[in-house]
């Protein structure tokens, strides 16, 4: 059998893989697709397959900016699922895939018969909330040269592709930053030879030099998850 292309679900036991499994939805994520309003009640729980999903804080001035990414290795709403049903963050669908979803009932109950499975989601939610806390450091200490090398690469990793589908307006929102300077930097990226841009779609051609650009953050995040979620 192979293995489940979400990494959370593919490292269950047997036994809570077989409880979980019948309850599962398998679903398309298309590009912003809102899952969650901050504030709202959570109905339910979504494992990627693939794609990417940033959890964001809205300010009143109408900006947008994100905290944290959940891909293939992690799972939205896991927190609501165990301790209430209210969401803390907008999650927003920022590259389309696939995704399991099972309502947030089911899976407290099988929390609560599978300790590690439980034990599971409270450490991806720790991930999460060092995510969040990384990203806060990052936005006022580095660059936005910088910070945009971090997210390609952290989106590389999620998607699992070299390939990405994104506009300079939803990367603009999703950094805090105003569309020229995306742009400006983008094009910087592209003369050095490191992306490919075009019409909404990014090419990652040297990876090395994004990493060498890019911030400490990148690497101490992907730590974050190799050592709370097994390597």
């Amino acid at each position: 059998m192979a293995a489940h292309p979400n990494r959370l679900l593919a490292s269950l036991s047997t036994a809570a893989f077989a409880a979980i499994k019948p309850h599962l939805k398998v679903g398309e994520l298309a590009h912003g697709d809102v899952l969650a309003e901050a504030g709202s009640d959570v109905r339910r729980v979504y494992f990627p397959h693939s794609g990417v999903i940033s959890l964001v804080v809205e300010l009143n001035v109408g900006d947008m900016i994100e905290t944290a990414m959940v891909g293939r290795d992690g799972v939205l709403n896991a927190s609501p699922a165990l301790d209430g049903k209210i969401s803390l963050n907008k999650a927003i669908v920022q590259l389309a895939g696939v995704a399991s979803a099972i309502e947030v009932d089911r899976i407290r109950k099988i929390a609560r018969e599978f300790e590690p499975f439980r034990s599971l989601l409270i450490r991806h939610e720790q991930v999460l909330f060092a995510q969040s806390q990384q990203s806060a450091a990052c936005n006022a200490s580095h660059s936005v040269e910088a910070r945009m090398c971090r997210w390609l690469l952290r989106m590389r990793d999620l998607a699992a592709s070299d390939d990405l589908v994104l506009t300079q307006e939803f990367l603009a929102q999703m950094l805090g930053v105003r569309r020229p300077s995306v742009s400006l930097i983008a094009n910087t990226l592209q003369k050095a030879g490191l992306i490919k841009y075009r019409r909404g779609n990014i090419r990652l051609l040297e990876i090395k030099g994004l990493q060498e650009g890019s911030c400490e953050c990148y690497g101490t995040v992907k730590a974050h998850y190799e050592r709370l979620l097994g390597g």
